[in-house]
């Protein structure tokens, strides 16, 4: 029996908001006072859903879609107010967070300093302090955490203190060798401490995130994460489950992922990633699969699935040559994955990430699923009527976004679009094209997808000195903050209009969720 993967839940909308962007006083986005704001725009503006990143530990390149770990949290998202309010840090020790950039973040700085402050905070940790920061988010003490840590917690706490250990190297390059040899040996002391912080760091990430949830949840806004298909090379993931990819004799793949050209880039995308062996380790595989989506919805409400097309056939390209042009299509797990995740996950929400170009089975295990997709607006004036993402062709089932994080905001691609483009997007939306941003906006809640979602740099019409990401371009990415300032104004003058266009095209919260009343007003 083909399983049903439709959305049943009635229209609604969303933000994009990856937690780093979020303002704070030590260098990044967290969970604390900044992510309030913010909640404060959802609720006031009608809106249902918060759509984030991956929440792991970041590595090289500084993605959220290449981290340490599938199954632990990035250290930076914690607040750190909270350790000072305990009486473990001091205003001098984050200090040098506070000179941090506050529009972007400077990852170098905060790789500096959030391991210093952990170890540090952690040295001093007393009964009291415990109980403090245990009453004041809930949820589970820091001895049950861990205690009770999962088997990808707990690879993820002896990667990471090795990772200390031998500064920053490759886990190739590690003395210890593998995961199954490191676990044996007898750590000495400087390791058993970077082991401790470790865990006192995710029990950290975990009771805050558990806090912002049920904040958000209060609010009527659930959060919408995203689940990456593939998983670093230098990952505890990849180093305690080495069996489960295509890795030679001596742990080099021969093949690694990546997309060959598209509209997102001529030369097509170098991933780098390990590939699953789905063919020689397909059980294995498949059960891994399975705690990772067991963490993730323990997290999340809503999940999408990175790169759907990769379960289908994959991009395999030779690990030698740095040239994504030359990779070849490989089948994919397709119809017995997803049947095995709905046997697992029957009631659970998922949203296929399917940009790219897509395979005529692509097409049909979608259709098959009945899994909402992804609609885009900026790929839809190219003046063609049958062109997929136009509002009059979208799907009610799928998901219509103005744009995504790897894309332009708004405004930039409408800047940067040939004037063909422009001209179909003026007459299409029959707007002048002075306030492109807003004009997406509507189209996109006003759509008959089931949900609409955009990045809240289109609703403070921002250019592209505030896009996320460029795929292709390793570095300068994921750096755009919003400030104070700009939540709070947005909140103040435009989450009202926003709000009537959610009520006016059925997609609102309760008015009970509401921060305050105010549907009906003009844009300001």
């Amino acid at each position: 029996m083909t399983p049903d993967f439709s959305w049943k839940s009635g229209r609604a909308s969303g933000v994009h908001m990856h937690i780093s962007s979020l303002p704070s006083e030590f260098g990044v986005g967290n969970f604390g006072k900044g992510s309030d704001l913010f909640l404060d725009f959802l609720a006031e503006g009608g809106f249902s859903y918060w759509q984030i990143c991956p929440l792991g530990p970041t590595g090289y390149g500084d993605s959220p879609y290449q981290t340490f770990s599938s199954f632990s949290g990035n250290p930076y998202f914690v607040d750190l107010e909270a350790l000072k309010e305990a009486g473990l840090l001091s205003d001098s020790e984050l200090e040098p967070l506070g000179r941090l950039p506050k529009n972007r973040c400077d990852y170098g700085g905060l790789y500096e300093n959030f391991p210093k402050l952990f170890s540090a905070a952690r040295s001093r940790l007393t009964k009291d302090s415990l109980d403090y920061l245990e009453k004041r988010y809930g949820g589970v003490s820091f001895e049950d955490f861990c205690e009770g840590a999962s088997e990808g917690l707990r690879e993820y706490f002896l990667f990471s203190a090795f990772k200390r250990k031998f500064l920053g190297a490759p886990w190739k390059s590690w003395p210890c060798g593998d995961y199954s040899r490191a676990k044996r040996a007898k750590l000495d002391v400087e390791t058993r401490g970077y082991l401790e912080d470790a865990k006192f760091s995710q029990w950290l990430f975990f009771i805050q995130f558990a806090d912002f949830k049920r904040r958000a949840n209060e609010r009527g806004v659930k959060i919408f994460g995203d689940l990456p298909i593939f998983l670093s090379e230098d990952s505890a993931d990849v180093w305690a489950n080495s069996r489960l990819f295509q890795l030679d004799e001596n742990g080099e793949p021969s093949f690694v992922a990546g997309v060959g050209p598209d509209y997102f880039s001529e030369s097509g995308q170098l991933w780098g990633n390990p590939l699953y062996d789905w063919e020689g380790a397909k059980e294995e595989v498949f059960e891994f699969w399975r705690r990772r989506l067991e963490s993730a919805f323990e997290m999340y409400d809503v999940l999408r699935l990175d790169h759907f097309r990769g379960f289908v056939d994959y991009w395999a390209i030779p690990a030698k040559t740095f040239d994504a042009r030359k990779g070849e299509w490989r089948k994919g797990p397709g119809m017995d994955f997803f049947k095995y995740v709905r046997r697992h996950f029957p009631d659970k929400v998922f949203i296929a990430e399917d940009l790219g170009l897509l395979s005529e089975g692509v097409v049909e295990l979608r259709s098959l699923l009945k899994i909402p997709a992804m609609e885009v607006l900026q790929f839809a004036f190219t003046g063609n009527s049958d062109n997929s993402y136009l509002p009059h062709n979208a799907l009610r089932k799928n998901v219509m976004y103005t744009g995504t994080h790897d894309n332009s905001t708004s405004l930039g691609w409408y800047e940067s679009a040939s004037e063909s483009e422009r001209d179909v997007f003026r007459r299409y939306l029959r707007v002048s094209g002075k306030d492109p941003a807003w004009d997406m906006i509507y189209a996109a809640i006003s759509s008959v997808s089931c949900l609409s979602i955009f990045p809240f740099q289109d609703v403070l019409r921002l250019g592209d000195e505030a896009r996320m990401n460029t795929p292709g371009r390793p570095d300068r990415n994921w750096t755009w903050r919003a400030d104070r300032s700009q939540i709070e104004s947005a909140t103040e003058n435009c989450a009202p209009y926003l709000r009537s266009l959610n009520e006016l095209f059925g997609r609102t919260l309760p008015p009970e969720k509401s921060v305050a009343n105010g549907a009906g007003l003009e844009l300001k």
